[in-house]
């Protein structure tokens, strides 16, 4: 680190110290006001109830001598918000707060009748103005009907409602690449590995909302420049002494189950949830058929608030899960994958045909948060953590040509205090995150090819610790207007490598800017949005080492180089427009990538490694539309992108072949990129508490990494799938549903990438059944 990075470093920490005293989270939203008579003079003393939606937690505030009042730490979410006063009639509106965010909120009371009722008002839900970044928001009740997307393993909730985001290889990608950040409560789930988990972090059941931000974060977001996932669980608050059995039965011998409790008082509320899930279908697999791909799993989890006086909250969050999946493989002696074709000049890539491979994976974390409120304006969270992940993948010892086992278990262990500050016309974030990593890796394989090479296993236990601090301001010189500027400085460092590594351990740090502005047109309510900035992504620490495993690699024709971090550069441009509820956005980005971190597999292994290459341009212009409730019956969203993903064919770090033979640097396709991604659905409400929802997908085609074996061209064929659920409330206890994923069972080769399984088709035809049974305890 250079001494001027030295030096701003310790006066950013300096300024840390001399504001936490005063200082706030940014976990949460808030929501601010002004209540006004019908000549448009403050009311003082109005009383200000503010009450989520999808639960029982509410928060209230009188206004001030101006009329004026804020409500602090409100998690994010959809919301009412009432306004009483004596001698005025009662009135209310919707909001939706999201995270960071201070949506301004305007009352005109007007004169009490003889007849007082709340008034409701007709206006749509008021939405943040003050954000710079593409937001959306899904609901537990998105979750609950749009077609699978409360399956254990399901990403629908994702890929259905935000603009490139597909799942291919098994893997959710987003904006061009796969490393994405989960949050919990606003507090990051560490994870550094890439390519090497299938399993899900949550539950979807489990959760109340779930809040996707795609580029344009602010300081206090993080570095994973593709999407972040800021979950908020279930916490109790939305039931009292009740308890939900989930059942679900289909085809492919599926079932997917879950039992949970919860309830809550004014001053606690806990949720706890088990679940367990298997199937005879899990992976995509490299034929249209479905052999050797069962997967199980099972988990839990506990969320428990304890509010011990107005001013102090204590949560703990508890999640469990382990996973087994198997991976397909082709069973077909002439397919390409496996035989050579030469009327194709194709020769075998991936021969799988002898592989019996398996994936276990386990993970494990608890989070507890002090929320601590000074008053209306000022909030601290600190936050300790631990999490646990591991991926261990298993061959049979009879695999041909090579056996090979990979395990891995990462242990990090660390914590965030971050602070807010929100004063008349600067929303202060400030904040602190570090945290240990410690991983055992073992790494083996048995040579069943005739080579003669004698089997070996190689351990590792590399470590590694990170620690960032973080500022960033929002500035409203005018109603109209937000500005904001903030700064990521950030230290990352390697350690305890063996000493025949070849991989000597690193250190790196970076600061990373961030820009970000907004302008609302008055009275339309268009909010125009403009972002720069720069992230920083440390490196896995996978290593290569001792003499064994270096020979075998070498025998594979690659090398094994230090990694570094990926560096990123991004500016975004986008519109908001609300129109009678309906809320379109779009947007347009370009990001500029040094060191992309991606994957490669070591010659006919399902064993990844991670690689980066030197250069990747990733842009494209994105599109949402949410529509209100029409009639109160009827909702419908849309997601659209158009992207060019593209990376250099020079490999840089990781696993890579050597100097002497790496190709001339050129751009090419990604091999997740598809340049036309779209998703409409919507759910309609019928007579007799019935409902149908659906969704339809359409994408252009991934890229064609063999091209003319047997598709011609960079891009494999487009394909469209349909989905449709429809269910019914018998009475308060019980709901049933039936589901169909891709109803008409189009089926196409969805990706011809070497990773988990050799080639991938899209999923076929799942139908199956669930029952819903709520009861008192």
């Amino acid at each position: 680190m250079t001494r001027v990075k030295l030096l701003t470093f310790a006066a950013l920490i300096l300024i840390t110290i001399l504001i936490a005293p005063a200082a706030l989270a940014n976990v949460y939203g808030a929501v601010r006001g002004v209540v006004h008579d019908p000549q448009h003079r403050p009311i003082q003393d109005a009383m200000v109830m503010l009450r989520a939606k999808s639960s029982d937690w509410a928060k209230s505030v009188t206004t001030g001598a101006n009329g004026e009042f804020q409500l602090n730490a409100v998690p994010l979410g959809e919301y009412s918000i009432s306004v009483a006063s004596k001698g005025f009639a009662q009135t209310a509106q919707n909001v939706t707060v999201i995270s960071g965010s201070v949506p301004v909120v305007h009352f005109q009371l007007q004169v009490a009748s003889a007849n007082e009722k709340v008034t409701v008002s007709g206006a749509p839900a008021v939405v943040a103005t003050d954000s710079f970044t593409p937001t959306t928001l899904v609901s537990r009740l998105d979750i609950e009907r749009t077609p699978g997307a409360d399956g254990t393993n399901s990403m629908a909730m994702i890929t259905d409602y935000v603009p490139a985001a597909y799942v291919t290889h098994d893997m959710l990608h987003m904006r061009g690449g796969h490393q994405i950040t989960w949050l919990l409560d606003g507090i990051p789930v560490i994870n550094t590995a890439i390519a090497q988990n299938l399993g899900p972090q949550f539950d979807p059941k489990d959760l109340d909302y779930v809040e996707v931000n795609r580029g344009s974060y602010g300081a206090e977001f993080g570095d994973r420049t593709y999407g972040v996932f800021n979950v908020a669980p279930r916490t109790g608050f939305e039931r009292n002494n009740q308890a939900e059995l989930t059942v679900t039965a289909g085809n492919f011998y599926q079932t997917d189950d879950a039992l949970s409790f919860g309830s809550h008082t004014d001053r606690f509320a806990y949720y706890a949830s088990v679940n367990g899930n298997r199937s005879n279908l899990g992976l995509q697999s490299p034929v249209p058929q479905v052999v050797h791909d069962a997967v199980n799993g099972a988990g839990g989890f506990g969320s428990f608030i304890l509010n011990v006086n107005p001013s102090d909250q204590l949560r703990l969050m508890t999640s469990v899960r382990r996973d087994y999946f198997q991976i397909p493989y082709d069973p077909n002696p002439n397919d390409i994958e496996n035989g050579s074709i030469p009327a194709n000049n194709f020769t075998p890539q991936y021969p799988s045909i002898g592989l019996r491979d398996g994936q276990h994976e386990a993970d494990a974390g608890v989070l507890f948060s002090w929320v601590h409120t000074f008053n209306s304006h000022l909030l601290t969270t600190v936050s300790p953590f631990y999490h646990y992940n591991s991926g261990d993948y298993a061959s049979s010892p009879n695999d041909v040509p090579i056996a090979t086992t990979e395990d891995r278990g990462s242990t990090y262990a660390g914590g965030q205090a971050s602070f807010a500050a929100n004063y008349k016309k600067n929303d202060l974030q400030v904040g602190f995150l570090s945290f240990y990593q410690h991983d055992n890796q073992v790494f083996g394989a048995i040579f069943n090819d005739g080579s003669g090479n004698p089997p070996f296993t190689i351990g590792e236990s590399p470590t590694a610790n990170l620690e960032t601090f973080y500022i960033d301001d929002r500035f409203h010189p005018f109603p109209w207007l937000t500005l904001s500027a903030g700064m990521r400085p950030t230290r990352f460092s390697e350690g305890n490598f063996s000493t025949d590594s070849i991989e000597p351990p690193i250190s790196e740090s970076a600061i990373s800017p961030r820009f970000g502005a907004t302008v609302t047109i008055p009275k339309i309510r268009w909010t125009f949005r403009a972002f720069y900035g720069h992230y920083y992504q440390a490196p896995p620490i996978e290593s290569v080492s001792g003499p064994a495993l270096i020979n075998y690699t070498g025998q594979q024709g690659f090398n094994f180089i230090p990694l570094h971090g990926e560096r990123d550069e991004e500016h975004q441009f986008g519109v908001t427009i609300p129109y009678r509820g309906w809320v379109l956005d779009a947007d347009t980005f370009k990001t500029d990538v040094a060191n992309f971190l991606d994957h490669n597999n070591i010659g006919a292994s399902n064993i990844f490694f991670p690689i980066t290459v030197s250069q990747a341009s990733i842009r494209g212009w994105e599109l949402t539309l949410r529509s209100p409730r029409i009639a109160h019956r009827a909702q419908v969203h849309l997601a659209y992108s158009n992207q060019i993903a593209e990376g250099s064919n020079i490999l840089t770090g990781g696993l890579t072949v050597p100097p002497s033979q790496q190709p001339p640097f050129q751009l090419g396709p990604l091999d997740h990129d598809q340049r036309n991604t779209l998703n409409v659905g919507g759910d309609v409400t019928f007579p007799w508490t019935s409902y149908a929802s659906t969704n339809v997908y359409y994408g252009s085609g991934f890229s064609n990494g063999f091209p003319g074996a047997p598709y011609p061209g960079e891009y494999l064929p487009p394909h469209t799938t349909f989905d449709l659920s429809l269910g019914k409330d018998f009475g308060e206890r019980f709901s049933a549903s039936v589901t169909a994923l891709n109803v008409s069972n189009h089926r196409v080769e969805y990706d011809n990438s070497l990773t988990y399984g050799g080639f991938h088709w899209n999923l076929p035809r799942q139908i199956y059944v669930q029952v819903r049974y709520r009861f008192r305890y």
